[in-house]
């Protein structure tokens, strides 16, 4: 009931049935939360209008654009972070809901990350044992005996984290990612020790000097094994895994209903230089969406005019 509810509302809110994602004049792609795949959608839709093609963009989030690829109420999704053995899109590929059309030349990263000049104040990082030796130095109460972990509304199992390695941390949850960057820029202003969610490809990685905690090695069975790691009674005694695969995820009907379309997003291919310039052009130097897209299209001509060297059937012309 819940499942047909979600449909329910998710049609009212695109106004746009799977009928209409079949006409080969419009197009429609998903903006997302975060910089980097708002910018490279619009990148991607300049050159989708080049061949012809109107687009529509909608607002949704990263969980709802599932139902929603399924469904043909968008087309497709240029950037997709596959950073779990399980999860939505592994699970609706497997069942033949939403198709797999390739990885970025990109690797992605995410974990507990501190700007280089921390380095000074505790010796012994980037290894997380570091982390206990100077906790206080985290927060700005200099009485608190704890220090703060920053992170987003996301679950990545921080708190298990915590716990399994009796880290002497608390976290302070903050509702988006701008607002984890205003609590590193605070920081940086005045030299304040800080430890955050970061992830890579983004645009920290072109802007800032910085370096991951070094956390035990993840394996499979830190999740499965309580005996297996650092502690012995625990599961998530290690870190995230280091490579973290970027996707790009299509409508299972785009290849036969929009087979140009389909060709373009195969072609298509980020490096991390790429995906963390987009995001820096907004994060960092405060230009617009649609300003940044002009900039990027010019910083990497050369890439994005090749992605448009294919052929297409008579179908899509």
């Amino acid at each position: 009931m819940r499942f047909i509810i979600g449909i329910f509302f998710l049609c009212l809110l695109f106004k746009f049935d799977s009928s209409d994602a079949s006409h080969k004049e419009v197009v429609v792609l998903p903006l997302n939360a975060w910089a980097s795949q708002r910018v490279l959608t619009k990148v991607v839709a300049q050159k989708i209008e080049s061949l012809g093609y109107k687009v529509k963009f909608v607002e949704i989030g990263s969980t709802d654009q599932w139902v929603a690829l399924r469904k043909g109420l968008i087309h497709l999704q240029v950037e997709v972070w596959q950073s779990e053995h399980t999860g939505p899109f592994r699970t609706y590929v497997k069942k033949g809901f939403i198709v797999d059309v390739g990885s970025h030349q990109a690797i992605g990263r995410e974990d507990w990350w501190y700007p280089e000049y921390v380095e000074k104040s505790c010796s012994g990082l980037p290894d997380w044992r570091a982390l206990n030796n100077c906790a206080s130095i985290f927060n700005i109460d200099n009485n608190a005996e704890k220090g703060i972990f920053y992170t987003g509304p996301w679950n990545y199992r921080d708190a298990d984290l915590i716990r399994a390695l009796k880290l002497n941390f608390t976290i302070e949850r903050l509702k988006d990612a701008n607002m984890i960057w205003q609590k590193l820029k605070q920081a940086q202003e005045s030299n304040q020790p800080i430890v955050i969610l970061n992830w890579t490809p983004n645009w920290i990685d072109v802007r800032i000097k910085g370096k991951f905690v070094e956390f035990p090695e993840y394996e499979e069975a830190c999740e499965l094994d309580p005996t297996w790691g650092q502690n012995k009674k625990m599961l998530h005694d290690c870190g995230n895994t280091k490579s973290t695969l970027l996707k790009k995820a299509a409508w299972p009907g785009l290849e036969s209903k929009l087979p140009c379309i389909y060709a373009l997003l195969k072609k298509i291919s980020f490096t991390n230089d790429m995906i963390s310039e987009a995001s820096a052009l907004v994060s960092a130097d405060g230009f617009s969406e649609e300003q940044s897209v002009a900039l990027w299209l010019k910083k990497y001509a050369k890439h994005n005019q090749q992605w448009l060297d294919f052929q297409c059937s008579e179908f899509d012309q």
